[in-house]
């Protein structure tokens, strides 16, 4: 936490709650500091380091002589907290065998020199990268630093306790239960409130140590990049700093503190640095860094307990950051920011209870690249493995149970509710971290990332839902973190991404040809305070779920000085405000769509809502369904394509099972010409889909809205043609309960017109292309 290296802005004048006799403490280097005398002349400057958060540390300049100081902090301390005599001893014992840390040059236990007992080594000059995603580098030397990093880290863990003479620096085994338990009381001993999370994490820890917690090995227990100094201008470690932690313990725990932060929740700042932790071009993966720490310890790369040492380690987090607080509460912490760490430790101990409940690949993925036109980022691999393995392990499963829910309940008051196991598998996913993926803002991922993640999803009817993934919430979630006010986020966007509630989008009108928006009829009037609406809206998805809370709806705020694209807006309404009536469910080829809520006709009727439930003001209601309909019909057409994908599965089950005038199916060359016109179509229109998810990611919707509405029209047609090759293979069973294909076929024909009509799009394919065409024949003009 403290360094031993830094640039000067890192140092400034002695807080008052630190100051110390500064002549005591020259007068007493002068004679047990060998070559302090070397410039009589000369006087002793003292500055202090603003970073620390523990130990106050202190830059000593005497001439060109240059030393740090750290000392115990004054005041009422914590038990078994702020041993410097420990720093002290094992930098000592590591720089006899040449292990990079500062020099130690001197201890001192006489508490009248400075007020506290304190030891002094040598200043070592450096580079400090404050920031983990070390800016302002080349990606390769990026890269060499996690290296180096890491390989001293494993250098470290195979150091010999006995060779260094530090026997009696550990407790001996048990060193999990005891981080647990030390962990607990300081936090105890530090609470200014209540945080159930904490208790609950610890709990889980102690109910689930390790059961090799005898490892033995020296161990930092703050080891990261902040603590570290490089050389100036090598990507080397010249010192490890900040040795207050150390002890004998289990390596692992070191490990999982140093990767802490790939997995920092994004709602959380990240204090003292810049940006957080996310995919940069050239820092390992965490599977990376594994490897290359466990083949440095020749171990194997399979680590057990994973979960266990990456929970701890957020709740040690959890318990430092309480504790910086405490101290900055007493007055004697020398960080500016330390007030900021007061709300860090629940949002770090729920994260740690998430992370507690996943598991854990910790082997590099094989991944195999070749052919990809459209190449996904390394946490985008990694999030398509956890979930294919999701599906196959939990979701896939449960499928028939899922289906004999609908089926038992299809006539009664449940059936517009989830079964059980939908539920279950949603706090599965969460405590995954397989949660709210579509939305790169909390997940970081791509729009390409997540085309092969919603193919994916697409091969189970409720798979989305389970992932916190399903339409319409997705677009609505788009819109409110785009567009939304604070107030409305806070209100309506919070609860939607802890799938505490759901939502629907009325937009569609029975009275008017709403393929045109334009006609869009409900009214949207101002009445002082309050917007007043009045309309009728059909195929509303989603209103016959019981958790459905909130709708968004469009409707017409005229102004007639306007164009007509800035006639409409778009306003949220609670479902349960007086006035808002739910007339009946409307079918899809007979079938009701319970999963999803079902699609209904809704009347709002003198509907009074406040003027900040409108969404970025009167008329921007285009420009909001501009930005909803971009990367949110894309995951339509990638989960057409993974729906697609279990199609043809089955075409070639049934047609390898099947015998017609003594041949199998597959041998009659119609249905083998099927099942190969099915492969290619399949391909065109994932490549068709993934150029307009890259085209999204590179230049934004409102420049790939060709290649959007492309892939709208080409999707939802080529599968259409699948499944019904696919009902040709499967006869009588392919149109009956028993087989899912005429339930795929009405839900895919039914994405002809639910993203807009086939023929709007080709209108605007059309004249897109001949714009572009017009362009390109004036240039050459």
């Amino acid at each position: 936490m403290e360094p031993c290296a830094a640039r000067e802005s890192e140092m400034a004048e002695v807080l008052p709650q630190h100051k110390f006799d500064r002549r005591s403490l020259e007068d007493y280097l002068n004679q047990h500091l060998p070559g302090f005398v070397a410039e009589p002349e000369t006087t002793l400057s003292v500055t202090q380091y603003r970073l620390g958060l523990s130990n106050p540390t202190f830059y000593l300049q005497k001439g060109i002589q240059a030393y740090v100081l750290r000392k115990k902090p004054p005041g009422s301390l914590l038990p078994k907290a702020h041993k410097i005599y420990r720093e002290f001893q094992v930098q000592k014992a590591l720089y006899s065998i040449g292990f990079p840390v500062p020099k130690p040059l001197l201890y001192c236990s006489d508490a009248s020199i400075i007020g506290t007992e304190f030891y002094v080594m040598e200043h070592v000059q450096g580079r400090i990268f404050r920031d983990f995603t070390v800016p302002g580098v080349s990606p390769a030397e990026r890269s060499a630093i996690y290296v180096a990093m890491i390989e001293t880290l494993a250098r470290l863990h195979s150091l010999n306790v006995q060779s260094l003479q530090l026997e009696g620096y550990g407790r001996g085994t048990g060193y999990c239960k005891r981080q647990v338990s030390t962990w607990t009381k300081q936090y105890q001993a530090t609470a200014h409130q209540d945080i159930p999370a904490m208790s609950h994490l610890s709990d889980w820890l102690m109910k689930n140590l390790p059961d090799n917690d005898n490892e033995q090995c020296l161990i930092h227990g703050d080891f990261k990049l902040d603590n570290i100094v490089f050389h100036p201008k090598e990507s080397r470690v010249i010192a490890v700093l900040d040795w207050e932690l150390s002890t004998v313990g289990h390596p692992l725990s070191d490990l999982a503190y140093l990767c802490l932060f790939y997995f920092w929740p994004r709602t959380v700042p990240v204090i003292n640095h810049s940006s957080y932790f996310q995919e940069n071009i050239g820092i390992p993966s965490v599977e990376e860094l594994i490897s290359i720490y466990c083949h440095h310890r020749g171990i194997n790369s399979v680590l057990p307990n994973w979960n266990f040492f990456l929970a701890l380690s957020y709740f040690k987090m959890a318990g430092i950051a309480q504790g910086v607080y405490s101290r900055y509460l007493l007055g004697n912490n020398s960080s500016e920011n330390s007030f900021l760490f007061a709300n860090l430790v629940k949002p770090l101990a729920e994260t740690g209870l998430q992370l507690s409940k996943r598991t854990f690949n910790t082997t590099l993925p094989q991944t195999d690249t070749a052919g990809h036109l459209f190449v996904q980022t390394r946490t985008g691999r990694e999030v398509l493995t956890r979930v294919k393995d999701f599906m196959k392990q939990h979701i896939l499963p449960a499928e028939k149970e899922v289906i004999a829910f609908y089926v038992q309940n299809g006539n009664s008051v449940d059936k517009w509710r989830k079964p059980l196991v939908i539920d279950k598998l949603k706090e599965m996913a969460k405590a995954e971290g397989l949660w709210n993926l579509f939305l790169p803002a909390v997940s970081g991922l791509s729009q390409v990332d997540y085309a092969f993640i919603a193919e994916e999803t697409g091969k189970c009817f409720f798979a989305p839902d389970v992932f916190n993934c399903q339409a319409p919430d997705t677009g609505n979630m788009e819109v409110l973190h785009l567009y939304g006010s604070e107030e409305q986020k806070q209100q309506w966007l919070e609860p939607l991404l802890q799938g505490s509630i759901t939502s629907c989008f009325c937009m569609t009108e029975p009275g008017v040809a709403s393929s045109d928006a334009t006609n869009i009829e409900c009214s949207i009037q101002r009445d002082g305070n309050s917007y007043v609406i009045n309309g009728k809206k059909w195929w509303s998805s989603g209103v016959g779920s019981p958790t459905c809370k909130i709708a968004i709806v469009m409707g017409r705020t005229e102004n007639s000085s306007e164009s007509r694209h800035k006639q409409h807006s778009m306003i949220l309404v609670p479902i349960n405000t007086p006035g808002v009536e739910v007339i009946r469910p409307l079918s899809v080829f007979g079938y009701m769509d319970n999963l999803h809520g079902g699609h209904f006709e809704v009347h709002f009727n003198q509907v009074r809502v406040p003027v900040t439930n409108l969404i970025l003001g009167e008329g921007r209601g285009f420009e909001i369904a501009q930005g909803r309909l971009g990367p949110g019909r894309i995951h339509h057409c990638m989960r057409t394509v993974g729906l697609a994908e279990r199609v043809l599965q089955i075409m070639c089950e049934r047609a390898t099972q099947r015998v017609t005038f003594k041949k199998k199916l597959y041998a009659h060359e119609v249905v083998a010409h099927w099942i190969a016109k099915s492969r290619i179509a399949i391909d065109q229109i994932r490549l068709l889909t993934l150029k307009a998810a890259n085209s999204i990611d590179t230049v934004g919707s409102a420049r790939a809205m060709k290649e959007i509405a492309m892939i709208k029209v080409a999707a939802p047609r080529v599968v259409c043609k699948i499944i019904d090759r696919a009902i040709q293979v499967c006869g009588g069973a392919g149109v009956s309960q028993d087989y899912p294909l005429a339930n795929m076929y009405a839900l895919t024909r039914s994405l002809r017109l639910a993203d807009g009509p086939d023929e709007v799009h080709l209108s605007a394919v059309a004249g897109m292309e001949l714009h572009d065409q017009a362009k390109a024949l004036t240039a050459k003009l």
